[in-house]
């Protein structure tokens, strides 16, 4: 919080560097770590801002940070840090991160550039190729409800994107229990169907026409259709072919996913499959499974996902929602529980799970 370039901490606080700190997921970092007992924000980083102060950029960060000042993008700022997350957009961390393993304890990547295994899906997904794919196998995938063993003293990790955190917590453990269809249970077609919307945080803090308040207001509009980049990651997390269509809502924070499958079982019951649910997050204090349907609104500002299921016999559909902010669970909420992973810090430290209402 201090901006305070010097050793270690004498308390045990770790000492962590945010690069793209003035972005919409840089300034989520910065809010959380504010209230973390065991990390201290030593360097903000933001290429565009560098100079600049914080708290003047960002009004709402000027209590926990009035006299930091955001440093130049260079690997050089972050030499001997605890833990190094990067907020940055796709195709950035790539070309930073490999300049700083060796000067930093551990790396937190909050973008795509570190999620999929196969160097081979981001030319397909992502429009070219990876500049380090001799990396890729070294991340960890930090989506902790669902992959926690792989993240405890890791150094390297790659954190979810928001919509494929709120789709694989929805449906991965449908898929475990073998309720849905999964690898080769599809007779035709996508295995799985998802449909989600976000608010319009989830496209960054840089001025864009389409996200003009005259633009989204009262406006709801699917996009990336048919090969959004995000699909990649659905896919290689359940293991079978995703449909995904993201939708832009009229709203600042949230993603609502709504996910649809073919039962796998006959017989299956809305109350079997949210047994399901209860019997796989039982005991994880970010995931809560709710009766009613998910609200955005009633994660807005926490780390925590809400989920729920239904079972039609009508149609013969499964429905498996959930709900996220898509800067918090979805983004810079999820990271740090990562970190807290990584250096052996309470896993919850610094991450609230009640949401803002109204």
């Amino acid at each position: 919080m201090s901006g305070d370039q010097s050793s270690t901490s004498s308390n045990g606080v770790k000492r962590v560097g945010v690069v793209g700190a003035s972005g919409y997921g840089g300034v989520e970092l910065l809010r959380l770590i504010a209230a973390h007992p065991g990390l201290d924000v030593a360097v903000a980083a933001a290429g565009t801002q560098a100079g600049a102060s914080v708290a003047e950029h960002t009004p709402s960060l000027a209590a926990a940070y009035p006299n930091l000042v955001y440093a130049p993008t260079e690997p050089d700022v972050l030499d001997g840090l605890d833990l190094v997350f990067f907020a940055l957009p796709h195709g950035e961390s790539q070309q930073l991160i490999p300049a700083v393993l060796d000067k930093v304890g551990a790396v937190v990547d909050l973008a795509a550039d570190f999620r999929l295994a196969d160097p081979a899906d981001y030319p397909r997904w992502y429009g070219e190729a990876h500049v380090a794919p001799e990396l890729l196998s070294t991340f960890a995938y930090g989506l902790p409800e669902l992959h926690r063993s792989s993240l405890p003293g890791a150094t390297r990790i790659a954190a979810p994107g928001c919509y494929p955190t709120a789709t694989l917590l929805a449906l991965t453990p449908l898929v475990e229990a073998g309720l849905v269809a999964g690898p080769g249970l599809a007779t035709s077609g996508p295995a799985l169907i998802v449909d989600a919307a976000s608010g319009v945080s989830g496209a960054g803090r840089g001025p864009k026409a389409n996200l003009h308040f005259g633009a989204v207001d009262e406006d709801f509009v699917a996009y990336g259709l048919l090969d959004h980049r995000h699909t990649a990651e659905m896919v290689q997390g359940l293991g079978t072919d995703v449909l995904f269509t993201p939708h832009l809502a009229p709203m600042v924070r949230g993603i609502l996913a709504t996910c649809y499958a073919r039962p796998a079982v006959e017989g299956l019951t809305t109350e079997d499959a949210m047994d399901v649910l209860r019997t796989r997050y039982a005991g994880e204090p970010f995931v809560t499974v709710v009766d009613a349907p998910p609200s955005t609104k009633a994660t807005s500002g926490a780390n925590t996902a809400h989920l729920s299921v239904r079972v039609d016999p009508r149609t013969g559909w499964i429905v498996a929602l959930a709900a996220i902010d898509n800067l918090v669970k979805g983004a810079a909420g999820q990271a740090i529980q990562c970190a807290n992973l990584s250096l052996g810090l309470p896993e919850g430290a610094g991450l609230p799970t009640v949401g803002v209402y109204p």
